[in-house]
């Protein structure tokens, strides 16, 4: 797989210690940006970038609107807020209302990101209670991006990468040790 310019780790119920796990792993000369888009409560957002940065090499940064993407950062996606990726490479912040009952939408910055990044987007979709995601994921794979789904046996919740699998939205189906391998590969 040819090395992507940018990276979104998304999900919902059962994802957020998968992707705080593999986040932890970067180094910190990890040059490709990552973003994480994950369902989560308000009362989660307890300095979350503060407990990531202490637990990681790498930078992580809460996102904030007109944020310029830029690589060596793992992006986090604030609660409450849909999340688009602009042409000129920036991150926009919506407050409209929820996408299946979500905010932020994971189709919505999956899409964004895909319109912008094209062929050079690898989009990870984890565990997850719904179907949000694949559609993004569509997107992305019809626009020459590479898709990933969490294996549905390893997912806490296989919702969201069983909606993505059965939609024809991803490349491959990977095990959480295979996605951290393939991960790591990127890193110089």
């Amino acid at each position: 797989m040819k090395t992507p310019e940018l990276i979104i780790l998304a999900g919902s119920a059962g994802a957020f210690h998968v992707i705080y796990e593999l986040v932890k792993k970067l180094p910190a000369s990890y040059a490709i940006p990552v973003v994480v888009v994950m369902h989560r409560g308000k009362k989660q957002d307890n300095n979350l970038e503060g407990l990531w940065n202490n637990a990681s090499e790498i930078i992580v940064k809460e996102i904030t609107d007109k944020d310029e993407i830029k690589g060596g950062i793992v992006y986090l996606c604030p609660s409450d807020y849909h999340l688009f990726i602009e042409k000129e490479k920036v991150f926009s912040l919506d407050v409209s209302e929820p996408v299946l009952f979500s905010r932020p939408s994971i189709d919505l910055t999956i899409q964004s990101a895909a319109e912008v990044y094209k062929s050079k987007l690898l989009a990870i979709l984890f565990s997850g209670a719904n179907q949000d995601g694949a559609l993004g994921l569509l997107k992305s794979k019809s626009l020459g991006g590479e898709t990933i789904a969490q294996d549905p046996n390893e997912a806490e919740v296989d919702t969201m990468p069983l909606a993505a699998i059965t939609l024809n939205a991803v490349n491959k189906t990977l095990k959480t040790k295979e996605i951290e391998l393939l991960m790591l590969s990127f890193a110089k």
